[in-house]
C-alpha cells in the first residue's frame, strides 16, 4: 500500500511545486513507483513536466466531482518516470461548488482509496492556501511534507501551518503525521538564509530534513522546458540535492516499518 504525502505551504513561490516535481522523479530512479496528483488550479506541475493542462480531456476536477474514475485520468510524459492525475482551471471552482456539502474535505481521500495499492508513493502539490483543495490534500494523506523558503518570515509562516496541521488532526485526520520541513531556496552567501536554516532546525529539531534545496538557476529553468531536474540538468546542485531528499524520505519509510 502506497505512502500518501501532501507538500503544502500557505504561502506561494516557496518551492513546494519544484519539490513535488522532482522529489517523485527521483523516488522513481529509487525504483519505487510513484503518482503525482496536482491539486492545484494553476497547474503548474502539470505543465512542468511537459503535459499540456489546456488538452487534457480530464482533469482532477472532474474525478473530485465524480465525473470519471481518477485511475482513467492517470497519464504519462516521455519526460517522466512516473504517473500524474493533471490539473487545469476548472478546480478553481472547487471551492464554491462544494461549500454546502457534506463530507466535502474526504472528496480526494475517497476517490484516491482505489489507487493506494497501485503505487509505492503518492505525491500531492497542493495549492498556495489553507482551502479546502488543501484540506481535502490533508485528509488523503498519511503524512505531510512543508517547504520553507529560507528567508526572513519563514518560521512565522511554518508555526502557522502547525497550527492548522492540528486544527485538521483534531477534527478530520487524527493520525495525519508531520514527515518533515525542507528548506528550499537556499543560498549559503546569504547571512539571512543561513540564520534561517539555524532558526527552523532549533525550533523544530528533529522535524527538518538534513537536504537542503540550493537557490538554483537550473531548478528556476526547468519547469519552462518541461522536464524535471533530473533530465534537465542532472549534474546541478538542485539535482542531487533533491536526490538526496528522495533517498532521506525512503530511509525514513524504512525506518517506519
Amino acid at each position: 500500500m502506497s505512502k500518501i504525502i501532501a507538500l503544502v505551504n500557505q504561502k506561494g513561490g516557496v518551492g513546494k511545486t519544484t519539490t513535488a516535481v522532482n522529489l517523485a522523479q527521483y523516488l522513481s530512479k529509487l525504483e519505487r513507483k510513484v503518482l503525482l496528483v496536482d491539486l492545484d488550479p494553476q497547474a503548474n506541475a502539470t505543465s512542468g513536466v511537459g503535459i499540456d493542462k489546456d488538452k487534457v480531456p480530464y482533469a482532477v476536477y472532474d474525478a473530485l466531482i465524480g465525473r470519471v474514475e481518477l485511475k482513467d485520468i492517470i497519464l504519462v510524459s516521455k519526460s517522466i518516470d512516473y504517473s500524474v492525475i493533471p490539473s487545469n482551471a476548472s478546480l478553481a471552482g472547487f471551492s464554491i461548488e462544494v461549500a454546502n456539502t457534506p463530507q466535502r474535505e474526504f472528496r480526494l481521500s475517497n476517490v484516491l482509496n482505489d489507487l493506494r495499492f497501485y503505487f509505492d508513493y503518492i505525491i500531492i502539490d497542493s495549492p498556495p492556501s489553507l482551502d479546502i483543495l488543501t484540506v481535502n490534500g490533508l485528509v488523503a494523506s498519511d503524512g505531510v511534507i512543508i517547504p520553507v523558503q529560507c528567508e526572513y518570515y519563514a518560521l512565522e509562516g511554518l508555526s502557522r501551518l502547525l497550527e492548522t496541521l492540528s486544527l485538521v488532526r483534531k477534527s478530520l485526520k487524527p493520525n495525519l503525521e508531520l514527515i518533515g520541513a525542507v528548506l528550499t531556496m537556499y543560498d549559503k552567501r546569504n547571512r539571512l538564509a543561513r540564520q534561517v536554516v539555524k532558526e527552523v532546525r532549533e525550533n523544530f529539531p528533529g522535524r527538518v530534513f538534513d537536504s537542503v534545496i540550493p537557490r538554483n538557476v537550473r531548478l528556476s529553468e526547468a519547469p519552462s522546458h518541461g522536464k524535471t531536474i533530473f533530465d534537465f540538468s542532472s549534474l546541478s546542485k538542485g539535482a542531487r540535492a533533491y536526490g538526496n531528499l528522495a533517498e532521506e524520505v525512503v530511509e525514513l519509510e524504512k525506518q517506519e516499518k
